[in-house]
């Protein structure tokens, strides 16, 4: 069987948001699953020095228009939440703690994530939120707040976010296809094309 390619995101990453929707169709076409890591995108901007696009003011504007078109082109949810970016440190240590238990779980609660994120425009930030977001994919409330601040869950997303960086992951969404990196939404037709024909 051949290796799984490696979705690296943040959860604050609209980027992220329109690569979940297609990666694993991608992937599923040529025989291969696909393992969903999210990071703290955060910790790498420290390292790299870079920052959120909308920091940047000519950047920021030309992303958020491109995320609205984006949406449209794909017909999905789109809304621009107030409380972006988004510290995804409770939605990052939720995803780990449920994937251990339940994988298919946990990409779906990546999926009610985004979408309550991006989708409605709702705060994520906060445990309670990613909480009430599980509990109704009938995951228990109290066990999946009780995992986000476990000490082990926490250090778990800490050795993620640092083995990451050093694959190369220095932004989200980034793939990793036997070790080939590819970065941003805009790849995935170049990621599709590479897995056909056996890279280049």
């Amino acid at each position: 069987m051949p290796e799984p390619i490696e979705f690296w995101f943040d959860f604050s990453s609209p980027y992220a948001y329109f690569a979940s929707f297609r990666i694993d169709e991608i992937a599923a076409r040529h025989g291969r699953v696909v393992d969903w890591r999210p990071f703290l995108l955060g910790v790498v901007f420290k390292t790299t020095g870079q920052g959120p696009l909308t920091h940047s003011t000519m950047r920021g504007r030309y992303a958020q228009h491109d995320w609205v078109r984006l949406a449209r082109r794909m017909t999905v949810p789109f809304t621009m939440p107030e409380s972006f970016p988004l510290r995804a440190q409770a939605a990052s240590r939720a995803f780990y703690w449920l994937d251990d238990r339940d994988p298919a779980k946990a990409r779906q609660l990546a999926h009610a994530i985004w979408r309550a994120f991006f989708g409605e425009g709702r705060d994520m930030t906060p445990p309670d939120a990613v909480a009430e977001v599980a509990a109704g994919l009938g995951v228990d409330k109290a066990a999946l707040l009780a995992g986000i601040e476990s000490p082990a869950i926490k250090e778990r997303l800490k050795t993620e976010t640092e083995r990451g960086m050093a694959q190369g992951v220095f932004g989200s969404p980034f793939f990793l296809i036997d070790g080939e990196g590819f970065w941003g939404n805009d790849r995935l037709d170049e990621i599709d094309a590479w897995l056909a024909a056996g890279g280049w």
